[in-house]
């Protein structure tokens, strides 16, 4: 039998489903783009509310780190998470913003790759949220993190694909390089998300 002298310390698993969590409500506001006569002002400024409430999810995780004696695994990696979950959340808030300051919802529609993407990162969003309570135990999480890099790879064709779409001569110019931006955040997005699962992937193989 395995014995560890780690504590069972649960206020640093809560905090890492309650960043998952707002990750979740971050890419349903995304979703909220496609819908007709949305109101892109309200969908971006709840996005802001969202990341100033992951904001501070992370700053009680820092604070937690540095008032515990001995943490459930290493101090770096509670570090890495937390901060990756953090990142995440930057890039889906810069998407809305950016859609919302450069008048993008204004266009007939956003392209269908782009919608694509928001799709991939929803589905990363609800596998990393469902995953995160199953961390205390570490266990059931090998596939996790598998699918989350298989949708990584869909989120990297979606953006390829999207980059053909942009310099196919459909846009003008300026409205290119604006979605190029976003673009560019959502793809970020994908990535950080698949980091995220690589660090539980290190601190589950650690932990075993």
């Amino acid at each position: 039998m395995k014995f560890s002298f780690r504590p069972v310390e649960g206020a640093f698993y809560e905090l890492f489903t309650k960043a998952a969590q707002n990750l979740v409500r971050g890419t349903e506001l995304l979703n909220e783009l496609a819908l007709p006569g949305v109101d892109v002002q309200s969908v971006s400024e709840r996005l802001t509310e969202v990341e100033h409430d992951s904001d501070q999810i992370t700053h009680q995780l820092y604070k937690k780190i540095n008032s515990t004696f001995i943490t459930p695994f290493d101090r770096e990696d509670i570090y890495r998470l937390g901060s990756g979950l953090d990142d995440i959340m930057d890039h889906l808030e810069a998407v809305g913003n950016l859609l919302y300051l450069y008048g993008l919802t204004k266009l007939p529609s956003l392209p269908r790759e782009m919608h694509e993407l928001i799709a991939v990162l929803d589905a990363q969003a609800k596998l990393t949220a469902d995953a995160m309570p199953r961390l205390r135990a570490m266990k059931n999480l090998e596939d996790y993190w598998i699918e989350c890099n298989r949708l990584e790879n869909d989120g990297d064709r979606a953006y390829r694909m999207l980059l053909v779409r942009l310099f196919s001569g459909e846009y003008d110019a300026l409205t290119v390089l604006k979605m190029k931006e976003v673009a560019d955040e959502l793809e970020a997005a994908c990535d950080a998300f698949e980091h995220v699962a690589n660090t539980i992937e290190t601190i589950a193989v650690k932990e075993s």
